[in-house]
Formats: C-alpha cells, sequence, structure tokens
C-alpha cells in the first residue's frame, strides 16, 4: 500500500513557533499537494511533558544548542517547544490533516528525546508506527516533514533499518542547520543508507511505485 508519512508538521517547527524551522512552512504545501495521492496517510507528532529534559529550561546555566549528558546519553538543547496540548503541538492549520488516519506521538519520556517517529533515541520504545505499518504489510514509505537534520533523518534511518524500503521528499523538508550545511549532510547519510531521494513532482508525474531518483 502507498503510504505517506508526515513528520511533525507543527506550529511550534513553523514561522513564529518556539522552535522554527527557516522556510518549514513552505513543506506544508507539499504535504497537501501529495496526500491525495496515497490511500494511506500517517503523521507523527513532537508530543512532550513541560518539563522534557531535552529542554534547555530545565537545565539553568545551558542555553538552547549546548549538548549535556541526559540519562547517560549525549542530548542536544531546544527551546520549549510541541508541549502536549498547547497550540505549537498542533498541526498547522493549513496542512490538510482530515486526511491523516493515524497520529504517532514522540517524545513522550522526560528523561529520553525521540527524533525518530518510529523509536525513541535510544531504541527502547517504539512509537508503534512500525508495528502499525507491519499489521498493514506496508513495505515502502515515502518521508516527508521537518527537520531534514534531525527528525526526519532519524526517521528515515530507522525505517531503512526495519527493512522497509524509503523515498524522500527532498522539496518537503527543510533542515534546522545548527552547523552550515547539516542537511545536506543529512541528505547525503540517508542517501547512502539507502533512501531514495525523489521530490513531489516525481511522485505526482509517475505511476503508482514509479519514481525517479533525484540527483
Amino acid at each position: 500500500m502507498k503510504t505517506l508519512l508526515l513528520v511533525d508538521l507543527q506550529n511550534d517547527f513553523l514561522p513564529g513557533g518556539a522552535l522554527a524551522v527557516p522556510e518549514g512552512d513552505r513543506v506544508i504545501a507539499v504535504a497537501n499537494r501529495l496526500m491525495p495521492h496515497f490511500p494511506l496517510v500517517l503523521a507523527s507528532k513532537d508530543w512532550h511533558p513541560p518539563d522534557h529534559g531535552s529542554f534547555a529550561s530545565q537545565h539553568p546555566g545551558h542555553p538552547p544548542g549546548d549538548t549535556i549528558l541526559l540519562d547517560g546519553r549525549d542530548q542536544i538543547l531546544w527551546p520549549d517547544h510541541c508541549v502536549q496540548g498547547t497550540r505549537g503541538a498542533d498541526f498547522s492549520s493549513h496542512l490538510e490533516h482530515t486526511r491523516i488516519q493515524a497520529v504517532f506521538y514522540k517524545g513522550t519520556d522526560p528523561l529520553l528525546d525521540s527524533y525518530s517517529a518510529l523509536f525513541d533515541n535510544d531504541h527502547r520504545r517504539s512509537t508503534g508506527l512500525i508495528e502499525y505499518l507491519r499489521e498493514r504489510s506496508v513495505e515502502e514509505i515515502c518521508v516527508l516533514g521537518l527537520a531534514t537534520d534531525y527528525c526526519v533523518q532519524a526517521t528515515v534511518l530507522d525505517a531503512l533499518r526495519e527493512g522497509l524500503r524509503v523515498r524522500l521528499v527532498t522539496d518537503g523538508c527543510r533542515g534546522v542547520n545548527l552547523q552550515s550545511g547539516d542537511d545536506q549532510r543529512a541528505l547525503n547519510a540517508m542517501r547512502s543508507s539507502g533512501a531514495m531521494l525523489v521530490t513531489s513532482d516525481d511522485l505526482v508525474r509517475t505511476r503508482p511505485g514509479v519514481s525517479r531518483q533525484s540527483r
């Protein structure tokens, strides 16, 4: 079954949000364009408790961007974002979210972050997404969302490790770029791990299951 996965298209990652990804709003139109072409559309959400350990506010003296040890694991600190039940955690109002059949929540453990839509960062706990896909015999997913160099990359790499074929919609992603070029390095890593890089035009123009590889 053709499956589209939308990663974290939430207000806090869009312009004006607490952790805005540059040009993050541009991916919404790409998502809306592609959803009618897929019989199964899924999404992930960051869904943090207000005291999440990845928040710089929980570590006095450490600004966003610092790296600390959190429960024995390196953790980049972020501004408070996508707190459960807040507007920042909502999908963009411009996203046609009624087409989404299921949403998978991540980052709920205050001591462990979860970039991937499939597992937490230590692979201790599944979000339920991989089980959902297997129950429906899904073997390939198309992925887009925010941000290229964190949650999208982690999702794609986990999906590949789980044996799924993955197409990454490059015009449907934008990067944080804490370091210049992080987004391109993430694209290279995903491609070298086996993901096919495509554009939304590729997916719309070609018949189901066929796409040209992005150059």
